[in-house]
């Protein structure tokens, strides 16, 4: 199947237009409100502004859901429409409790955290090689389980670890687990830094996917440990990702992977840009990486 894998991408890599219905993109944000890939990063990145979004005015539904997922080329049934809804409830009910998003309007949920989790699917399913192969995936940095959970959603025959450091995130991505009956999908406590150089870790996951979590050559050593050789590693970027691709290039290198690739992902209705980065692991990452002590954000490779 690995090998499979090149030759496929090649003809899956063409950029990716989210194409919500204008009744659900007219309702998002401007973006001077600062969401891009996950609202805590892109808050630091646009202008230090904080990252707010208005409650709803139109309910959530299955039809809603589904048509949406069409509109960017995916299909989900019934089911699965039942299963995000049924998220959406889950992570309002928590987010009421402690912050866990400050996307709460069920527009947004669905275009910013639903739809947008899905936007890697084809990279993803390309990356597998034949319909039903097994797949590995790990979520770096999940938080409220995005994009793993979604991403479970659709494609249930992904083996998913969520990984996050903090707590309260993990205890809330195992009681979604729980809630939505989902199998073979796990949530853990743990910083890419330490997991990066534990044996059930250390190269064994087919795709490193991570939203939001920190710039492109600091992301570069927390993902690319993680993945196999052959494996595929997955950046989630906002209108920066050409820069930060190119800034990474050389960290990149340096921990066994090929020159990164940008996507565009395009919502309609939005200035604001989005972008897949995309590596492949073509060799080993050499025993050093990760660094220990938080040097992978405080001196970032090059």
């Amino acid at each position: 199947m690995h090998s499979l894998i090149g030759a496929t991408l090649n003809q899956a890599m063409l950029p990716v237009r989210v194409s919500l219905f204008r009744g659900w993109a007219t309702a998002l944000p401007s973006p001077t409100q600062g969401l891009a890939h996950g609202c805590e990063w892109t808050s630091k990145r646009l202008n230090g502004g904080a990252c707010h979004v208005a409650a709803s005015s139109r309910p959530m539904t299955k039809a809603a859901i589904r048509a949406a997922a069409t509109a960017i080329g995916l299909t989900l049934d019934d089911e699965q429409a039942e299963k995000l809804l049924r998220l959406r409830h889950l992570l309002l009910e928590a987010n009421a409790r402690f912050n866990l998003t400050a996307i709460t309007a069920d527009e947004d949920i669905l275009a910013l955290h639903f739809m947008d989790s899905l936007t890697p699917l084809p990279f993803i399913r390309a990356a597998q090689g034949a319909p039903g192969a097994r797949l590995t995936l790990i979520d770096v940095g999940s938080g409220a389980g995005f994009p793993g959970i979604p991403l479970k959603i659709a494609m249930p025959e992904l083996e998913v670890t969520l990984m996050d450091g903090t707590a309260k995130k993990v205890r809330f991505c195992q009681q979604a687990i729980a809630a939505l009956a989902l199998a073979d999908i796990r949530a853990i406590h743990a910083r890419a830094e330490e997991a990066g150089h534990q044996r059930a870790h250390r190269e064994r996951y087919d795709v490193v996917i991570a939203r939001a979590v920190a710039p492109m050559p600091t992301l570069a050593e927390y993902l690319l440990p993680l993945a196999r050789v052959g494996g595929l590693c997955i950046a989630m970027k906002g209108s920066e990702a050409q820069r930060e691709a190119a800034e990474a290039a050389g960290a990149i290198a340096k921990l066994g992977g090929a020159p990164p690739q940008v996507h565009p992902v395009h919502l309609p209705d939005r200035a604001d840009q989005r972008a897949l980065i995309l590596v492949h692991k073509v060799a080993p990452t050499p025993k050093l990486y990760p660094r220990a002590g938080g040097a992978p954000r405080k001196a970032a490779l090059r």
